[in-house]
């Protein structure tokens, strides 16, 4: 498929009713409302292919943006390119998913997380954050360095109750994926999380909630799935 019949099916599947949900969470336009699930059905039609994600993403459509980070090739993304896509999401959903699904899986993942995280633009330090989830859920123990995501620990408890809305939110998820990827480290996580405790952010009169940390890491433990890793981060 090209990007003109993508886009075309897009508007063809985009719903009202969706638009509005969206914009409650605060999507920006220009995009047409579709479902992930119509997303995915698209996805399984045209695969893995770099190039049409670059295209669709440049389109500056939140639904091709999206569709674009579940096509793309992480591989083959250039930090240019990667730094181009942070840059230009204009919304959560794009720098807490599509972005940071993808530059977790990148060759540049940690690189420009640890870039993205001291950035002043709250987009892309909650992108930054997100990504930093995803690289501990995705890659084995002996492929992190433990010491930074020590420091990484201490960093949300100093900082988050002055960090912008979305970097908190993400900064607690941080400490959930810690606490539940990676197992040297859940006691210094659930150390964290408690004094954090409940962390409080503007959800845009969603009925949306902040998981609190500590039950999260809990139920995951009473499961019995501390260290289970994903194979991947894009989903």
């Amino acid at each position: 498929m090209t990007v003109e019949e993508i886009v075309a099916e897009l508007k063809k599947k985009g719903s009202t009713s969706t638009k509005n949900v969206l914009m409650k969470h605060g999507a920006k336009e220009p995009f047409y409302g579709v479902k992930v699930a119509d997303l995915k059905v698209i996805q399984k039609k045209v695969k893995k292919n770099h190039e049409l994600a670059l295209e669709l993403y440049d389109t500056g459509i939140s639904d091709a943006r999206y569709l674009a980070g579940l096509i793309a090739e992480p591989a083959k993304m250039t930090k240019k390119q990667l730094q181009h896509w942070v840059k230009n999401a204009n919304w959560y959903m794009l720098t807490e998913y599509t972005v940071a699904w993808v530059a977790a899986e990148s060759n540049y993942g940690w690189e420009l997380a640890m870039e993205w995280i001291d950035s002043k633009n709250e987009g892309i330090a909650s992108c930054g954050w997100s990504t930093l989830s995803s690289i501990v859920a995705i890659k084995q123990d002996d492929e992190l360095d433990m010491a930074a995501l020590k420091k990484l620990l201490k960093r949300v408890e100093k900082e988050i109750d002055k960090a912008a809305n979305r970097v908190k939110y993400t900064m607690n998820g941080f400490v959930i994926s810690v606490g539940c990827y990676v197992t040297s480290l859940t006691e210094t996580a659930t150390a964290t999380a408690h004094k954090l405790g409940q962390v409080y952010v503007d959800m845009g009169g969603t009925a949306c909630k902040v998981p609190l940390a500590t039950d999260y890491i809990d139920k995951v433990a009473d499961k019995g799935r501390l260290g289970k890793k994903r194979k991947t981060a894009i989903c």
